[in-house]
């Protein structure tokens, strides 16, 4: 029991080698990239995958446990503090070009690993605080507007040509990254409208949430630029882009290639294990919150992410999820490998 708790405290090391970069600069500037795209890939080609489910007597004692909510939690005050240094360090002493660029870098991830990936798990929870906690979380990467989109567009659409988080066969992260972009901000429109139709209210209304989202984000911007000028702003947009770019490559690689069949025009068969890429390769599992057991995640999502689990009849990734982001990046290779992924067994 106490392995099964205290392994997500791994999770730490990623503000620890972000602050590091920050604190150090020079050729530590980089930070959490060399944990996340260079250690863990590496240490994953020789960890053993690990795919074994816990029994229901752990399952019950896991859910009931505090433990991992506080852990979720306390990402919000670290997150805060580590952009707030971030903002900090460019602003007492130059830094020159490429130590900037890798700082940037840093903060970037750290917005995806410690913010989006953190926010996606609380999103999905009914508790208002968790929403908020959710919404906190998203606002400096600016994509506040993921958590209704992802619940409400994504979960019912995966693996569809209407979803735009879904990646289709032989088309590249790069193309992905425009079409889910843009995809999911004209969905959460749609989302909105239709929520503001339902309760006969405007969609220019103080009760539309897309617009106070957006509101916020702006006045967000808009201090940083009118308090910290304009460097410390390219600074942010850059760190939040890096941060939406990694959560888009995170979907790429979830749904490549997966389509559900289409029983008639515009329905389609029920959402079950084949459609998700599964990856119970350990340390990405603890360190992104277990996101990469996403098939079960996509069967239940209420289920907390300590107690996800392997389900053997989806499709598996060759490597864990840092490699295989990675691999993303050179379409060639990448279409190579999981192609004939496709064709071995996953569902095309």
């Amino acid at each position: 029991m106490l392995y099964a708790n205290f392994k997500y405290l791994l999770v730490w090391l990623v503000p620890l080698f972000g602050f590091a970069g920050f604190y150090y600069q020079s050729w530590l500037s980089p930070g959490s990239f060399y944990l996340g795209f260079v250690i863990i890939p590496l240490l994953e080609f020789f960890l053993p995958v690990n795919s074994n489910n816990d029994d229901e007597l752990l399952k019950l004692s896991k859910a009931k446990s505090r433990f991992f909510d506080v852990l979720l939690y306390l990402n919000l005050p670290v997150l805060y503090f580590l952009l707030i240094y971030f903002i900090y360090i460019q602003n007492v002493h130059p830094i020159n070009l490429v130590t900037w660029i890798f700082l940037v870098l840093n903060m970037g991830i750290l917005l995806g690993v410690l913010g989006i990936n953190v926010a996606h798990e609380l999103g999905h929870r009914t508790h208002w605080f968790d929403k908020i906690i959710a919404q906190m979380l998203l606002l400096p990467c600016l994509y506040m507007h993921f958590t209704q989109e992802h619940n409400y567009w994504h979960h019912k659409y995966v693996a569809t040509p209407l979803d735009p988080s879904t990646a289709k066969r032989n088309e590249s992260i790069y193309a992905f990254w425009v079409r889910s972009i843009i995809g999911g901000y004209v969905n959460a429109v749609k989302l909105e409208k239709r929520r503001l139709s339902d309760f006969k209210m405007a969609f220019f209304s103080l009760n539309n949430k897309l617009l106070l989202q957006l509101a916020i984000e702006i006045f967000y911007l808009f201090a940083v630029w009118y308090f910290l000028g304009l460097i410390t702003l390219i600074s942010v947009l850059l760190a939040a882009l890096i941060a939406i770019l990694l959560l888009e490559t995170i979907n790429y690689i979830e749904h490549y290639g997966l389509m559900r069949k289409e029983i008639q025009t515009g329905h389609f068969e029920i959402v079950n294990p084949r459609h998700s890429w599964n990856s119970d390769h350990l340390l990405g599992r603890i360190f992104l919150y277990e996101l990469t057991r996403h098939s079960h995640h996509h069967e239940k999502t209420t289920v907390k992410y300590q107690n996800l689990e392997s389900m053997p009849q989806s499709p598996q990734l060759p490597f864990g999820y840092p490699a295989s982001l990675l691999l993303s990046l050179i379409p060639p290779l990448w279409f190579n490998v999981m192609n004939r992924k496709l064709a071995i067994g996953g569902p095309k």
